[in-house]
């Protein structure tokens, strides 16, 4: 077993990550590609109040491409990416509460909110509500910007 720990600390939360990864279960799963198995615990402490969670994880990255430090590392930022996205789609832009249903008409919104996160960041804009007031207020300079293109 090969093991590697984090340590965050931020916005009154401590958070310990203790990831440990092992080849030796490769052989006895039936998973084609398989690399490595991986046990995460991950220890937060908010306002005195303390959690654990323990996830299990499977990647096709042998011992030789990612050691544990490496696998920890890109397991914290998938959920940068969830942050980044799913939660700005979610908060930001009410995603979850939206009442289309047909699969079409929510992909084809999904893409839409997608386009604006990208038009939105790209003017510079890291807070998205910010960003979406502010296109409220100057319709007709957003307009111009999607017919004509962004130069940043």
């Amino acid at each position: 077993m090969r093991a590697a720990r984090s340590v965050e600390k931020g916005h009154g939360q401590l958070e310990v990550r203790r990831l440990e990864a092992t080849e030796r279960l490769a052989g006895y799963l039936h998973w084609p590609g398989l690399g490595q198995v991986c046990r995460i615990r991950r220890e937060r402490t908010v306002g005195g109040q303390s959690s654990s969670e323990t996830v299990y994880a499977i990647t096709s990255l042998g011992a030789e491409r990612a050691d544990a430090a490496r696998l920890l590392r890109i397991c914290r930022g998938h959920w940068a990416i969830e942050n980044r996205l799913h939660c700005v789609r979610d908060q930001t832009m009410r995603e979850d509460t939206c009442r289309v249903r047909a699969p079409a008409a929510a992909q084809a919104l999904a893409v839409l909110r997608n386009t604006a996160l990208t038009l939105l960041r790209r003017l510079g804009f890291d807070n998205i509500q910010a960003g979406l007031e502010h296109c409220s207020a100057h319709r007709q300079k957003l307009i111009h910007l999607v017919r004509h293109g962004i130069t940043k």
